[in-house]
């Protein structure tokens, strides 16, 4: 997928661990691994400007498209 999610980053920017950000988030730590591992399909924004608030950053710091790479022949 051509969306990378850098939630990990964040979280050591931040010091903090994944179980603490779920909790201030409001999301199950599950979800929060779906999310941070690139396997969501989708992120509601109100999902994503909660992590922004706890983080204290921009989507862009948590969202960046890189293009796909064409197969090589």
């Amino acid at each position: 997928m051509p969306i990378a999610v850098d939630i990990d980053v964040m979280l050591a920017r931040r010091k903090m661990s994944v179980g603490e950000l779920a909790d201030r988030v409001g999301i199950t730590p599950a979800n929060l691994a779906v999310l941070k591992n690139g396997r969501a399909k989708a992120v509601r924004f109100s999902t994503l400007a909660a992590l922004c608030e706890v983080l204290e950053c921009q989507p862009g710091d948590l969202l960046r498209w890189e293009p796909e790479m064409a197969p090589v022949e």
